[in-house]
């Protein structure tokens, strides 16, 4: 049996050339923000479902809400995408979709059935988003201090 810490260095050594690149890391960042870049658009085109939207949860005055989702989460990928203030940025997405996620996915007020079984699953897949919006600013600001760019 091979000797598996041996194994995982080789394996990583062979990987990490293809997988850290700048094009691959772009398409990942692109990946992650995909629903906060398509999400705005489909608001921009359809307004009136953007304002529907917000007064369904309550959200009022609902054109602002709506306005104000639409701006904050196109810059917020934008520069998570262009990787300026990546770490705040990734940070803003994670706490807003946090709060999202607990006002659309309140599945323990649903009863048993399929309706809080789909909540539940949206529920914690926002939460998975959130944990990689953590991630990317963690790394963002990691990497900033191994730059120098930040005090440790």
């Amino acid at each position: 049996m091979p000797n598996l810490p041996s194994l995982e260095r080789t394996l990583a050594a062979r990987i990490r050339p293809g997988i850290t690149g700048g094009p691959v890391v772009f398409l990942g960042l692109l990946a992650l923000c995909a629903a906060y870049i398509q999400g705005p658009l489909v608001k921009i085109f359809d307004f009136a479902g953007a304002r529907a939207e917000m007064e369904h949860f309550g959200l009022t005055p609902a054109p602002l809400f709506a306005v104000g989702v639409i701006v904050f989460e196109l810059s917020m990928s934008a520069l998570v995408l262009a990787g300026i203030y990546r770490f705040v940025a990734a940070g803003a997405l994670a706490a807003f979709t946090l709060a999202a996620t607990f006002l659309a996915f309140r599945f323990w007020e649903l009863p048993v059935g399929m309706e809080r079984a789909m909540a539940m699953n949206g529920f914690f897949e926002h939460v998975g988003l959130v944990g990689a919006f953590v991630l990317v600013a963690w790394y963002d600001l990691r990497a900033r201090a191994s730059a120098g760019r930040i005090a440790p």
